[in-house]
């Protein structure tokens, strides 16, 4: 069964226009190049040719995990600020035990990443902890090196 994204309306968007770019006017221009790079010659020692190729592979692999993140995608509400508990689409002010300053993190899919703050999945173990908890409530959730890490909700936007 394929893992559900979980995106903002405008994440949604956002990757289907990409989608849309890659699988077409994408698509054309690589091909272009690559006609180019033929004409050159000897494709065997043909940089030019390589380049282009290696080029096609990873737009199309980008291509390939755009199609799963778009026909898996569930649009969750952009107002997650409305609720007084953290769920999808959250940005969640927290402090770690024995820290002064918080941080803060985007509770969603790395495809919703924005300059300012940073992304914590809702599958990770910190991200599935802080899903449901309220400002003041301390979860705790097991570090990948088993460590038990407790952190305190400050603020949920």
């Amino acid at each position: 069964m394929a893992e559900t994204h979980q995106l903002s309306q405008a994440a949604y968007d956002r990757l289907k226009s990409e989608y849309d770019d890659l699988s077409t006017r994408g698509r054309i221009d690589i091909a272009r190049k690559i006609e180019s790079a033929r004409e050159l010659g000897d494709l065997s020692e043909n940089g030019d040719y390589h380049a282009a190729k290696e080029e096609q592979g990873k737009m199309e692999g980008r291509i390939m995990h755009l199609v799963r993140i778009i026909e898996n995608s569930e649009i969750v509400a952009d107002d997650a600020g409305g609720s007084n508990e953290v769920r999808a689409g959250s940005i969640v002010s927290v402090r770690y035990e024995g820290d002064d300053e918080a941080e803060k993190y985007l509770v969603g899919s790395i495809e919703e990443q924005r300059d300012d703050v940073m992304v914590v999945s809702p599958g990770s173990p910190m991200g599935g902890a802080l899903l449901g908890a309220a400002v003041d409530q301390v979860v705790e959730y097991e570090a990948p090196t088993g460590a038990m890490i407790k952190v305190t909700v400050v603020g949920i936007e």
